[in-house]
């Protein structure tokens, strides 16, 4: 596919997803997508923050382990 094409068709599709959710706040409250992207992006965020815990605590534990084994 031609690069400027694929530049134009992503463009168009951000800006109509954009559009569609502005639009949706007023179809009710099962219809609103602007809500749902919302929910969705503060579940991703906790999640993230998980993830990043446990593999701080993972890393932790490695080094702990080498050091006991170095003898240091």
């Amino acid at each position: 596919m031609n690069k400027w094409l694929e530049i134009l068709l992503g463009i168009i599709l951000i800006i109509a997803v954009i559009l569609f959710a502005s639009y949706s706040t007023g179809w009710g409250s099962f219809w609103n997508f602007r809500h749902a992207a919302w929910e969705f992006f503060k579940g991703g965020l906790a999640w993230c923050v998980i993830i990043a815990g446990i593999l701080l605590i993972i890393l932790g534990i490695s080094e702990i382990s080498q050091i006991s084994h170095n003898g240091i």
